[in-house]
């Protein structure tokens, strides 16, 4: 027999699985699961942005197309980036495309962590960029935003994160999976700890399209002094809809974007043509299409928040993304025995707030990127299995 643990790398072995696709699983293998666990939007990609890759297939657009992505998309992406958030681009020299989002990440990371740099990472946050730093060669080090802060990173915690070894700093907002945003005040209250200490910074403004009460989002790549110590991570799966297509990119420094392209070019080659014709339909036509989603989030949002609060589940309110994090430590259950419990004996299924960094415990991801009758049938089955649980410990 072959002892594959032996011929494994121990660096891959070492990283722990996703905590958010083991409830997703979960779901899946159960019958009639109300899944609040997964990121992705209920909506479909808008018919006009289909239509275009399909026009692209009936037209024999099935071609490489070049490593960086092709130009009308990158133009596209650049004017979309002045247009929306004020900050410019050359299509030229500072864009690359990716296979989604997560890829960009991965690809930038591995570009600038060289062996034993810092990395920080303000958590609770996305699951991906723990383990790619580590598999870059990195040290990530952790953050752990609060509650009362409406869990922004703040410049105090910012600056004791420093080392004389720290590289770079991930920013995650906004953020998955608190739904914190960073305004302009708070992420001009750390730009100046960034620059005083020389650190990059990879922004990750996936869900950039999504937020709400009147804020809107503001890149950190638009602070003065921050352009060119900024990798800006985005993509095309939340705001359009249009996860399965797996479109990303990634905009910055024309150097770093110079070196990144050659671990795309060896590692993917190119991003899938079919979704590229599609990503410039939505970049030049889509916007009534995300204001229309994001107005339905809103919705969604309010509903479960306030439910969240009467349910006694204590939940600020989340002013991006599409998630919720309510604090579950009043059922006295940690988070994987709340979202254990709650699938098998509700057939809700949620994240544990702990899949997001040890800071998450004691809370658990709710997503709203669900249809609106699925959002009120799983807020009465959560209601009575808190109710249930409270009884429990009554006795």
């Amino acid at each position: 027999m072959i002892d594959y643990q032996k011929i494994v790398n121990d660096k891959i072995k070492q990283v722990k699985p996703s905590g958010i696709r083991k409830f997703f699983d979960i779901a899946v293998e159960m019958d009639n699961v109300i899944s609040l666990s997964i990121g992705e939007p209920d909506f479909q990609t808008p018919w006009h942005i289909r239509q275009a890759g399909i026009n692209s297939l009936e037209k024999g657009k099935t071609w490489y197309s070049p490593n960086r992505g092709f130009i009308e998309l990158r133009r596209e992406i650049v004017n979309y980036y002045k247009r929306r958030f004020n900050v410019s681009y050359n299509a030229d020299t500072d864009v690359l495309v990716t296979v989604g989002g997560s890829e960009a990440i991965d690809l930038v990371l591995r570009t600038l962590i060289e062996k034993g740099d810092e990395v920080l990472i303000p958590q609770p946050a996305f699951v991906c960029y723990e383990p790619l730093t580590y598999m870059a060669g990195g040290a990530p080090v952790t953050i752990e935003t609060k509650v009362e802060n409406n869990f922004k990173l703040t410049r105090d915690e910012l600056e004791r994160a420093v080392t004389n070894k720290t590289k770079l700093l991930i920013l995650p907002y906004p953020n998955n999976p608190t739904g914190a945003i960073m305004e302009r005040e708070d992420l001009e209250a750390i730009c100046d700890v960034i620059i005083k200490n020389d650190l990059m910074v990879v922004s990750d403004e996936i869900y950039a399209e999504l937020t709400y009460g009147g804020k809107k989002h503001i890149s950190i790549a638009e602070i003065d002094g921050m352009k060119e110590r900024t990798v800006v991570i985005s993509g095309f799966s939340k705001a359009f809809a249009m996860t399965g297509w797996r479109l990303g990119y990634a905009l910055g420094p024309s150097e770093i974007i110079k070196q990144i392209t050659k671990l795309h070019q060896y590692g993917i080659m190119s991003s899938p043509t079919t979704a590229q014709y599609a990503a410039i339909e939505a970049l030049r036509n889509g916007d009534n299409d995300v204001s229309e989603m994001k107005s339905d989030y809103d919705i969604r949002r309010r509903l479960i928040v306030g439910s969240l609060n009467e349910i006694g589940l204590k939940c600020f309110e989340p002013l991006g993304a599409f998630y919720t994090f309510p604090c579950i430590k009043s059922t006295g259950l940690s988070s994987d025995e709340f979202a254990t419990r709650l699938v098998k004996e509700k057939r809700v299924a949620v994240v544990p707030g702990n899949a997001f960094g040890e800071c998450g415990e004691g809370f658990v991801r709710i997503s709203y990127a669900q249809s609106l009758k699925n959002i009120k049938k799983a807020l009465k089955l959560i209601e009575e299995f808190v109710e249930e649980v409270q009884n429990e410990s009554k006795g």
